[in-house]
């Protein structure tokens, strides 16, 4: 049996009754009050999330920028401090190793954010491809990570940090001290929804997370409506709808790839044999990850990675690598395994009323 590692927030989760199960290694919370609850208080409110199961590495040092600037997609020339980045991680044939968000802590002093699952392959990776003597660390054990999301998250903020906190803009961080501590306050989310992401040490997020969730607009939520968030903003989930398989091109991610340096898997991006295409489906029957997609003649094109019901749209989406011959085709047929699904190419995101990148005063 897996022995699962538990966050410092997995006792505080069980005694409130949480739906626990395995994800990434870790024992996480699945459900609190129930999955569309959850969902729709973060649209509507402020929800915090444990995500200590991600990973945190530390690069830094003289040469850290070109060093690091041949492993990833993101153009670390560009990147300023008090900045981060969403990119990605490939490798050699370009295919996803991991998708991460790269903060750039100061000149030559980055912070980098993966994938709980990929933490260990992904350290291995970058630090077998980094120059001998660099000073790149695995401090994910000691830091803790919350997100606080919803259009309330902000007002949340001011009341736990004091009413002079200012939020950075969208892709931006502050550093900032909390009870005397250090504390990273980064603004990109994962839901569609204005959102900040709360790091500090390990021993101090039971109580970030306690005063966050002893605030009346704010409630905890789970894994399970973090799913559908994402899904309805057509944020895509590694393991699903990036892996080793596909590179960012295929994954709709091309035009964000500007940066003109080599880089580990530059020269396979060229390489488009199957896109990620956006599905709606009337109804509550949900198409499933590994279903398979189909032309309306019964021609197989490609396979669901992600399938939904969208609380806030009242339908069920999903997402799926379909040929790129095939990749522009309007109608499709999901193969379940209770029958056949009509399905209809869709515009990204499903949900267009995120608050992400709303403007605060």
């Amino acid at each position: 049996m897996e022995i699962l590692k538990q966050t410092p927030l997995s006792g505080w989760h069980k005694a409130k009754g949480a739906k626990m199960a395995a994800f990434a290694g870790f024992d996480m919370p699945i459900q609190y009050e129930g999955i569309i609850a959850e969902h729709n208080h973060t649209r509507q409110s402020a929800g915090i999330f444990d995500i200590c199961h991600m990973g945190e590495f530390s690069l830094r040092g003289p040469g850290a920028k070109d060093a690091l600037n041949a492993v990833v997609t993101q153009d670390l020339d560009t990147l300023a401090p008090g900045k981060c980045r969403y990119g990605f991680l490939l490798n050699e044939n370009a295919g996803v190793q991991d998708d991460l968000i790269i903060y750039c802590l100061d000149e030559d002093d980055y912070m980098l954010v993966v994938n709980g699952a990929c933490e260990a392959g992904d350290f291995a990776w970058i630090k077998a491809q980094l120059p001998q003597g660099m000073a790149f660390t695995n401090i994910s054990d000691a830091t803790g990570k919350i997100d606080l999301q919803g259009p309330k998250s902000f007002e949340v903020l001011k009341d736990i940090l004091g009413a002079d906190f200012v939020s950075p803009g969208y892709f931006n961080f502050k550093r900032i001290q909390w009870r005397g501590a250090p504390l990273i306050v980064s603004r990109t989310g994962y839901t569609g929804e204005l959102g900040y992401e709360l790091y500090q040490d390990s021993s101090l997020t039971p109580a970030m997370w306690e005063a966050l969730a002893a605030h009346p607009l704010v409630k905890p939520v789970g894994l399970g409506a973090r799913d559908t968030l994402r899904l309805e903003m057509g944020y895509p989930l590694y393991g699903q709808d990036l892996d080793t398989e596909h590179n960012p091109a295929e994954a709709g991610f091309g035009p964000l790839i500007t940066k003109q340096k080599p880089f580990t898997g530059k020269d396979g991006l060229a390489n488009v044999r199957e896109r990620l295409v956006a599905l709606t489906l009337a109804g509550r029957r949900s198409a499933r990850h590994y279903d398979t997609l189909h032309l309306p003649d019964g021609t197989q094109v490609g396979m669901v990675t992600s399938g939904s019901f969208a609380p806030s749209l009242g339908h069920c989406v999903a997402l799926a690598y379909v040929a790129a011959e095939h990749a522009e085709a309007t109608e499709f047929l999901v193969r379940t395994q209770r029958g056949d699904l009509e399905a209809q190419r869709a515009a990204l995101p499903f949900n267009p009323n995120g608050t992400a990148r709303m403007k605060l005063a």
